[in-house]
């Protein structure tokens, strides 16, 4: 039987057997059943200059309430610089109902479970409590340095209720458990000098509304010793992190499956971008003998939500601001749904092995590479990237920015096994590096794919070492021509290149010799390679190119639809004879291995046209 399954059949069995009048009970997403009604207790502990109890299994010692035994413990009132300690029996399951309690000590832990099966703290309903810890504590012996949270528990620990919670955390962190550690319904908030929530083994949050700003990790679970351990698990609730280091951090898996998530770690991507002149292009700050040069300072991790192992996202509404990657795992990332709004000043989402998305709402709006992994399958899902590097990158091997969390940074070792699978969805990529980068290959079978590549001649829209094979789904890839690669002759659906200078936001249209339209297209940037590649490009067909003008339809992304083209400039004509086309003269004509016609200088049609359009006549 699981230790969920354990806890919930025991709170079940202690709601039964409380006396009272009747309870208020309420249902968690996991079923888990919990009350915040403050009658129906065992005992009645009221706090003050002196603590009075009305009922068993307590006892007290000065400032010091000590629960001993199992049962439903009412807390209500105020205590100075006293703690609540709870030391039961193996296989006690204590429930402490805070009614309006306002808790203070100096040096320890507040409220602190030193032994129990499992400790439930349920906020009564309307109830306000507090609980505040000290700066410096002090412990038993040498050997010891437990409790070290406000709230503290060796042993499971639940929160629920409708209430209230207030944590104050001066010394360490606000709440820990050595084991499980799962909320649902309640109403949290936390001030941390370090970690806001600590769950060693486990971290669940099935509803609630939760506020943290801590000064290390938002929420951490670190059990680093069973791979079964070590995880956060979101199932829904409002959630709101502010933290200097990571917002959310598993040692093993980070899963997200609902919720409404707001996470800003390192004072945001911005805090980062402020850096870039002293890091110099996102690189590691430079002395004067032109080493590089790194202090303790810029080791820390920020980022927004890490799985050392996984981080699989299945829903939600989740907006990261980040300096660090905003989405990142030291193996797989998976993203089946939610929807995504991320600002990072490092990577967007990054895998050390894997990136899949298969479905869900993703705008990147600010980064320094987008999307980064050695293999990205993307099968659906709506994608917007803006990066300041590439876009889209697959390289390979293992990035330092889990360790030391700053752009420049990532020592992400290149690999010839980098593979990038466009297989459907929405993809709209701004780079000022390459905009789908690949160490390896690139395979695309379906989807729309557009590109806004770098307008200098350093980097292009499309990048690749190995091939870049295409077989279906429609690709746009604008850029400088300097760099410009076109997909490979290996490829079942055919492309054309197009070197033409295009400043920003004027229209290229292609249309058949009849009159009908294959594209029509505004870069968002100024351009003079365009690649496209659609399943209407047909062998055999005659095509020509007109520049400026304007259309009656719908732009998205640039893209036009339905709607009716003229006024533009005519400029060259190319038949279709090969799977990919050159049409014009690139600036430099550089192209990686397999990469079809690069369109070098006086390269000229490869369709059997004249190296340049003769005439301009002005389409009607």
């Amino acid at each position: 039987m699981s230790k969920k399954i354990i806890a919930i059949l025991s709170i079940v069995s202690i709601l039964a057997g409380a006396t009272g009048c009747t309870n208020k009970a309420t249902t968690t997403n996991d079923n888990t059943v919990v009350s915040d009604n403050i009658e129906n207790v065992d005992t009645n502990i009221v706090l003050g200059d002196s603590i009075s109890v009305e009922g068993s299994g307590v006892t007290v010692e000065g400032n010091i309430v000590t629960i001993s035994s199992a049962g439903t413990y009412g807390i209500s009132g105020t205590l100075d610089d006293g703690q609540i300690v709870v030391n039961a029996g193996d296989e006690d399951n204590v429930k402490l109902v805070l009614n309006g309690v306002n808790i203070t000590y100096s040096n320890s832990a507040p409220i602190y479970v030193m032994n129990a099966k499992n400790a439930y703290i349920v906020l009564a309903e309307g109830s306000e409590n507090v609980v505040t810890d000290g700066e410096n504590y002090v412990f038993e012996d040498e050997t010891t340095d437990e409790p070290n949270a406000t709230i503290f528990s060796k042993d499971d620990l639940f929160i629920s209720g409708t209430g209230k919670l207030t944590v104050n955390s001066n010394y360490n962190n606000a709440i820990t458990s050595k084991d499980d550690l799962e909320i649902g319904e309640a109403t949290i908030e936390i001030t941390s000098v370090a970690d806001g929530l600590r769950g060693k083994d486990s971290i669940t949050i099935t509803s609630g509304n939760i506020n943290i700003n801590a000064s290390g990790d938002g929420m951490k679970s670190n059990n680093s010793e069973d791979t079964e351990k070590g995880y956060v698990l979101i199932e829904g609730g409002t959630i709101s992190i502010t933290s200097g280091e990571d917002g959310i951090q598993a040692e093993t898996s980070a899963t997200i499956t609902g919720g409404d998530l707001t996470i800003n770690t390192g004072g945001g991507s911005e805090n980062s971008s402020k850096s870039s002149s002293t890091w110099g292009s996102w690189g590691n700050p430079m002395d004067f003998g032109g080493s590089s040069t790194t202090t303790e300072d810029d080791t820390a991790s920020a980022k927004g939500i890490k799985g050392n192992t996984a981080v699989k996202i299945d829903g939600g509404n989740i907006n990261i601001d980040s300096s660090d990657d905003s989405i990142h795992s030291n193996g797989n990332v998976e993203i089946n749904g939610g929807n995504i709004n991320i600002a990072s000043g490092d990577d967007g989402i990054h895998g050390d092995s894997t990136v899949d998305i298969n479905n869900g709402e993703i705008n990147i709006t600010k980064s320094y590479e987008g999307i980064e992994a050695e293999t990205i399958n993307i099968n659906d899902g709506n994608i917007k990237v803006v990066a300041s590097d590439d876009g889209i990158n697959a390289a390979g091997g293992n990035d330092g920015s889990s360790v030391n969390g700053r752009p420049g940074q990532n020592n992400f070792a290149s690999s010839s096994n980098g593979t990038i699978n466009l297989n459907g969805g929405r993809i709209i990529v701004d780079a000022s590096g390459d905009g789908i980068d690949s160490n390896g290959n690139i395979y695309m079978k379906d989807g729309v794919v557009i590109v806004n590549g770098p307008e200098d001649n350093g980097n292009g829209a499309l990048d690749y070492d190995g091939n870049f094979e295409i077989s279906g789904g429609l690709l746009i890839a604008a850029g400088g021509s300097g760099m410009a690669q076109s997909p490979s002759n290996s490829s079942t659906q055919n492309s054309v290149n197009l070197f033409t200078s295009v400043s920003a936001n004027t229209l290229i249209h292609i249309e058949d010799e009849s009159g009908n339209e294959l594209i029509t297209f505004a870069p968002s940037k100024t351009a003079s390679s365009i690649v496209i590649s659609s399943p209407d490009i047909k062998t055999g067909t005659t095509y020509k190119v007109y520049t400026g003008g304007e259309s009656t339809g719908i732009s998205t992304d640039g893209l036009y639809s339905d709607g009716s083209y003229s006024g533009g400039t005519e400029g060259d004509s190319f038949t279709v004879s090969s799977s990919v086309t050159t049409v014009g003269q690139s600036a430099g004509g550089v192209g990686g291995p397999s990469g079809g016609n690069q369109g070098g200088p006086g390269s000229g049609n490869q369709g059997g046209m004249p190296g340049q359009g003769s005439g301009i006549p002005t389409r009607p």
